[in-house]
């Protein structure tokens, strides 16, 4: 009995690895698992096993492919954990590079290539690559989209909006509309960010830094967005002269996320305020009101407070 319970429990473990296997379907039927072929200068090369370990390559015309079959995209799910991470540019890297290899396969059934497109797309917003968004948001219109991927489209025309226009009342109010339709944590995220990073521009510090913190607080689970949210709270609380807590914040970066982009910023900002104290705040709880001057030398809230993703 035991011998055969760990044959079954060897076969359904070759069935759940097969259930997210990857495959070119050819018109005859054939299938061709991905690790059987790649993309080449926009070719299909598909690698053939000769025997006694031997191979050989061989292109596969585009014109016999008839669809796809690829329940996973592995780029996808690599590209968001950099995100995660604080790793931006690798991030974009791997789906920029996903996004060629697919392209040729994008009017397929089964193709992943809208999918690939519009998280490409997506992370260019979150990592605050305006024009590059603002150039594929025509080519991002056209494509068949899920109800999602409409609402998250709708989010990255709001932050277009929000980094083009200075009429913050309707921003937030469009912002609030999206937040009462949805309670998915991906779209919450995204409006939080944007709504402090308004309230940054309006140097209103302390309503920032509350906006910002709903982040790793409400939407943890969106682990891509968390490093920037943290980062910019603690820009809020050097504008809030709490060096010390921002301190505390900017330490907790540099060793949390090691070697990303997000880690080297937190290292930057903790030298300038290194050993500095907490200032008392004023009556209105902010140590620097909305119409007080920057210091001399100190960068604009834009600045310091880097676009919402």
């Amino acid at each position: 009995m035991p011998r055969v319970f760990f044959l079954l429990l060897a076969l359904s473990g070759l069935l759940a690895g097969s259930a997210h296997a990857q495959f070119l379907i050819l018109k005859d039927g054939s299938r061709i698992p991905s690790s059987e072929f790649h993309v080449e200068n926009g070719k299909i090369i598909r690698t053939i096993l000769l025997g006694d370990n031997k191979t050989a390559t061989t292109e596969l015309p585009k014109q016999n492919v008839g669809s796809l079959d690829w329940p996973d995209v592995a780029e996808i799910t690599e590209a968001r954990n950099l995100m995660s991470q604080g790793k931006a540019e690798e991030a974009l890297a791997i789906l920029a590079k996903a996004k060629t290899s697919f392209e040729m396969f994008e009017t397929l059934p089964g193709s992943p290539y809208a999918e690939i497109f519009f998280t490409y797309v997506e992370l260019l917003s979150q990592a605050g690559k305006f024009e590059d968004t603002v150039k594929l948001i025509p080519q991002l219109k056209i494509l068949k989209l899920s109800d999602a991927q409409k609402m998250q489209l709708r989010i990255i025309q709001l932050d277009i909006d929000r980094q083009t226009s200075s009429e913050y009342t309707s921003i937030i109010a469009e912002a609030e509309s999206i937040l009462s339709e949805t309670d998915d944590s991906s779209v919450g995220a995204s409006i939080w960010a944007m709504i402090a990073d308004i309230y940054a521009r309006q140097k209103d510090w302390e309503k920032a830094l509350m906006a910002y913190l709903r982040i790793p607080v409400f939407y943890g689970t969106q682990l891509q967005r968390v490093p920037d949210a943290e980062l910019k709270a603690g820009q809020m609380l050097v504008k809030m002269k709490r060096y010390e807590d921002a301190q505390a914040v900017f330490k907790r970066l540099v060793e949390t996320y090691p070697g990303s982009a997000v880690a080297d910023l937190a290292g930057k900002e903790q030298a300038k305020i290194n050993g500095m104290k907490n200032e008392p705040e004023t009556g209105d709880g902010k140590a620097e009101g909305k119409d007080a001057k920057p210091a001399e030398g100190a960068a604009p809230a834009e600045a310091a407070a880097p676009a919402a993703k």
